[in-house]
C-alpha cells in the first residue's frame, strides 16, 4: 500500500493528530482526503473534501459512507478522553460509545468500499490499551477494547483483502496531554510514522519513542504469537461461530 494517488478518510480531522494525518497524506500525494469532523471544516487544498461525521451517530455514518464514492484507507482517529476514577459509569459508557462502538460503526459503514479497493483500516489506539493509565482508566479500558476489535477485524477481513493496522501511541502533544509534564511526540512525527507503517504493511505501528521502546518485545513476544494462532482459526471455524 502506498499513499500516493489513494483516497483516504481521516476521522477527527480538525485538530491534533487528525489534522497532521490529513497534511501528511497530502504531502505524500494522496488523490483525495476526506476530512471527517463534527463541525464544518475549510481547507485550502482542493484535494480535501470536508465530511460531516459524528462517529457516534449511525445516521451520519451511513450518510458519510453514501457520499464517498471510493476509499482506499480509513483512519479511525476520532476519539475521546477524560480524567476520571471509574466511579461514574456514564463516563465509561461515553468512552466506549466513542472509542469502541464509534470506531466499529465507522469501519462497518465503509467496509463495502474498502473491500472493493482491497484497502486498509487504520485504528488510532494507545499504549494504554496494554497497560492502563490510571489517571484516565475509562479511556484505557476503551482503547483496550478497541485494540481487541482491531485484532478481530484483522483476522476476519484478511480473506476479503482488507488489512487492519493498530497504531499504539505513547504521549503526544495534543489537547489530551497538554497538562502532563512529560516528554511528548509531535502530531506531525506521529502522522509520518503512521503512514510509514501502513506503507510497510505493519500490523501494529509504534509511532513515537515511548511506544517504540516496547515494539520489539511485542512483535516477537508470546502474546503476538497467540494472536496469530487464534487468527488461523478463522479459516476452520464453523459457519456462524
Amino acid at each position: 500500500m502506498t499513499i500516493a494517488d489513494k483516497t483516504i478518510l481521516v476521522t477527527g480531522a480538525n485538530r491534533g493528530i487528525g489534522q497532521a494525518l490529513v497534511e501528511e497524506a497530502l504531502s505524500r500525494g494522496a488523490k483525495r482526503v476526506y476530512a471527517g469532523t463534527r463541525q464544518p471544516l475549510d481547507h485550502p487544498d482542493d484535494r480535501v473534501t470536508p465530511l460531516t461525521l459524528d462517529i457516534t451517530d449511525a445516521g451520519q455514518r451511513q450518510a458519510a459512507a453514501a457520499a464517498v464514492d471510493s476509499l482506499d484507507i480509513l483512519v479511525n482517529n476520532a476519539g475521546w478522553a477524560a480524567y476520571d476514577d471509574l466511579r461514574d459509569p456514564a463516563v465509561l459508557q461515553q468512552h466506549l460509545a466513542v472509542n469502541l462502538f464509534g470506531t466499529h460503526g465507522v469501519a462497518q459503514a465503509f467496509l463495502p468500499a474498502l473491500t472493493r479497493s482491497q484497502g486498509s483500516i487504520v485504528n488510532m489506539l494507545s499504549v494504554a490499551a496494554w497497560a492502563s493509565l490510571p489517571i484516565i482508566p475509562a479511556y484505557s479500558i476503551s482503547k483496550a477494547a478497541a485494540f481487541s476489535l482491531s485484532q478481530s477485524l484483522r483476522a476476519l477481513l484478511a480473506g476479503q483483502g482488507v488489512s487492519v493496522h493498530a497504531v499504539l501511541t505513547g504521549p503526544v502533544d495534543t489537547d489530551m496531554s497538554r497538562d502532563l509534564d512529560i516528554p511528548k511526540a509531535s502530531p506531525q512525527s506521529v502522522a509520518t510514522a503512521v503512514f510509514d507503517g501502513v506503507e510497510k504493511g505493519e500490523d501494529d505501528i509504534f509511532p513515537d519513542p515511548q511506544s517504540q521502546a516496547v515494539a520489539d518485545s511485542w512483535c516477537t513476544g508470546a502474546v503476538k504469537a497467540l494472536e496469530r494462532n487464534f487468527a488461523a482459526l478463522v479459516q476452520t471455524a464453523p459457519t456462524g461461530a
